[in-house]
């Protein structure tokens, strides 16, 4: 089906309104009965079982190095349920959150086209841009919620296992019991902005392809490049407009004096790259002749 169908057949139906097309609602309820989507919920929820578990077979992180004067997040990861949801962030958020990010904003398009249900979609008629519009911010939103799921999962978890109390900083130093969550919930809003890079890239190859796990994969494949490639010493302050380079900028929120540089300008080059190929998304996707 081309663009200029989809403005005919608008035109011709009476009391026609785009806004009124393909709700929310509906999408929402549609993406949150998918298989995929449980299971994703299930393994993320899953994640701060499984490390309490591992902590409780292996020993406190602490106490396996011999007296190692290495520090680093882990090492405080069972002090408090503080400490437990931000390992559980550090241990996830260089992969295993950019995977629900890559899936539900790379199903969007694609899935419908595998379905051969996108063009029927679209004789609805549902402008192209409503259809996109509404399955970007369906799929942004179970991208957040995802990622808030897991610090959740792991703050109550925690509290269970090892207590409620302040953060402790494995290099010394602890922040207070009452403002642990505010921080957390900081660290988690940048890694939702970290992550626009590779839900815009998913996006704009699911407009691209009729093969969902096409979109999905080709998303989380060049995130790993770019992961790669920030491993370039070489490259030394190219490496600064990588994406990658500030994923875990998100740790300056849970130092005692709150640092904004680093996480203010990941967040510049995340949503930069992140309105680029969205635009390209929504361009291509309005002159795509549709027939699947």
């Amino acid at each position: 089906m081309s663009a200029a169908a989809d403005v005919i057949s608008a035109a011709e139906a009476p009391g026609y309104r785009a806004r009124h097309t393909l709700p929310l609602r509906v999408e929402a309820v549609r993406q949150l009965r998918r298989r995929r989507t449980l299971l994703m919920g299930g393994v993320l929820a899953a994640l701060p079982f499984i490390l309490i578990t591992a902590f409780a077979i292996g020993g406190t992180p602490g106490s396996r190095d011999g007296g190692s004067n290495r520090l680093n997040l882990m090492d405080t990861a069972t002090a408090s349920a503080a400490n437990f949801a931000a390992t559980c962030l550090f241990v996830s958020a260089g992969f295993l959150l950019v995977v629900p990010v890559a899936l539900f904003c790379g199903d969007t398009v694609a899935s419908e086209a595998s379905w051969s249900s996108l063009r029927y979609l679209l004789a609805a008629p549902v402008p192209r841009a409503r259809l996109l519009w509404s399955k970007l911010v369906v799929a942004l939103g179970f991208s957040l919620a995802a990622m808030v799921l897991l610090p959740l999962v792991a703050l109550a978890a925690g509290a269970v296992a090892y207590g409620w109390g302040p953060l402790e900083l494995p290099a010394g130093g602890a922040l207070a019991t009452g403002s642990t969550v505010p921080r957390l919930a900081l660290a988690v809003a940048f890694i939702f902005v970290s992550q626009l890079v590779t839900a815009g890239l998913a996006f704009w190859l699911s407009t691209k392809t009729d093969a969902p796990l096409g979109a999905v994969g080709g998303a989380v494949g060049l995130t790993i490049v770019g992961n790669v490639l920030d491993a370039v010493t070489a490259l030394g302050s190219w490496r600064e407009f990588l994406p990658a380079h500030w994923q875990f900028a998100w740790a300056d929120a849970l130092q005692p004096g709150l640092e904004w540089g680093g996480m203010a300008k990941g967040a510049a080059v995340s949503v930069a790259y992140a309105v680029v190929l969205f635009a390209l998304a929504f361009r291509g996707f309005s002159r795509k002749d549709i027939v699947s």
